[in-house]
């Protein structure tokens, strides 16, 4: 397993971490990723350890806390190896304390936090979305807080735009708070988005991005076709609508060339899509998940080789999509290119 430091941080993590999404799934989205219990998520941890997979992210909004106690349960008298990654922010409840990143939605999440997953600091807390209705500077002046008391070592953002990570980078600087180290981010060669703002941006201030759903939210398993109907037990039938969009036509374009260096290559069609993020600029860890050994040990075979520079570039070319303003004019105009080279 090859390890890189997470962002301009000191924290090493694996290029593949775990996502428990589906640990004590329940609802009509996390039930249909799976429901696996205490036995089997230790059974997952202990695979993941022995291949040195040792992050694993979880949120206080998966099954309502479930996630959170079940991987407790699951990593416990491991505590020393595992590197732990949580979110919050997002809705727990209808009352007004229940969501959001206030000063006393922070200190109470971290806490409840804590106890569902039976430890006493947090190596990585992530907001899981923007609240704009609470100052950055009351959300930043926490989380420092809560840093210095020792339950939180790192923080990072999830699904932040340009102007929310680079406002919350620039209070943490003009302050002296911790900064964000990490954005989790949706990114896959089906939704390549992030490559537009986000990407510069985070190579420019040194944020690595954690990718979330590599797989664009199922699609890229090498079992959605051209032609055929989605197969029976696809979890799409119960989530699509809340997952990314992804153009059909070019989903299918994209299958295609991932068939193609799969012939070539003797890897399986996800391995491939997962093994072409992980060498993508800026990223530090891909969050895989898995409802039972079987999907996980298919996974982990994402690492340990390389595409070719040929086999990139035709996944490059079939997955690219036109910029959008104010973009576009920095990849198609001479002029603008001088002045701002793209990543990609």
């Amino acid at each position: 397993m090859e390890y890189r430091n997470l962002g301009a941080s000191g924290l090493r993590v694996p290029v593949l971490s775990f996502g428990a999404g589906t640990f004590g799934g329940s609802g009509p989205l996390f039930g249909a990723w799976g429901n696996t219990d205490a036995a089997e998520a230790r059974r997952l941890v202990d695979i993941c350890l022995e291949a040195g997979v040792n992050l694993f992210d979880t949120a206080d909004v998966y099954s309502a806390g479930a996630s959170e106690e079940v991987l407790g349960r699951a990593i416990r008298g491991k505590r020393d190896a595992v590197l732990i990654s949580t979110k919050t922010a997002l809705p727990m409840g209808d009352r007004p304390a229940d969501w959001g990143s206030s000063r006393s939605r922070l200190i109470k999440s971290v806490d409840e936090a804590l106890r569902r997953l039976g430890t006493d600091y947090i190596d990585l807390l992530q907001l899981h979305a923007f609240d704009a209705s609470t100052p950055v500077e009351e959300v930043l002046s926490t989380l420092d807080r809560l840093v210095a008391a020792g339950k939180l070592r790192y923080i990072g953002a999830s699904n932040f735009a340009g102007w929310e990570l680079m406002k919350s980078l620039a209070v943490s600087e003009r302050h002296g708070y911790a900064r964000h180290v990490a954005h989790q981010v949706y990114y896959s060669l089906a939704g390549r988005d992030y490559e537009w703002e986000l990407m510069p941006l985070a190579a420019d201030q040194g944020v690595g991005a954690l990718v979330w759903s590599p797989l664009a939210w199922g699609r890229l398993t090498g079992r959605i076709r051209r032609g055929q109907p989605l197969p029976e037990g696809s979890r799409l039938h119960q989530t699509a609508e809340y997952g990314p969009p992804v153009d059909d036509e070019t989903l299918f374009n994209i299958v295609d060339v991932l068939d193609e260096i799969a012939a070539e290559t003797g890897k399986t069609v996800p391995q491939i899509a997962i093994n072409w993020l992980i060498a993508r600029p800026t990223v530090s860890s891909v969050i895989i998940g898995a409802r039972n050994e079987e999907q996980l040990r298919q996974n982990l075979g994402a690492v340990g080789w390389s595409l070719t520079k040929e086999q990139v570039e035709r996944l490059n070319k079939v997955s690219a999509v036109p910029a959008p303003y104010p973009y576009f004019p920095y990849r198609r105009q001479e002029g603008f290119a001088r002045l701002n080279p793209p990543l990609v």
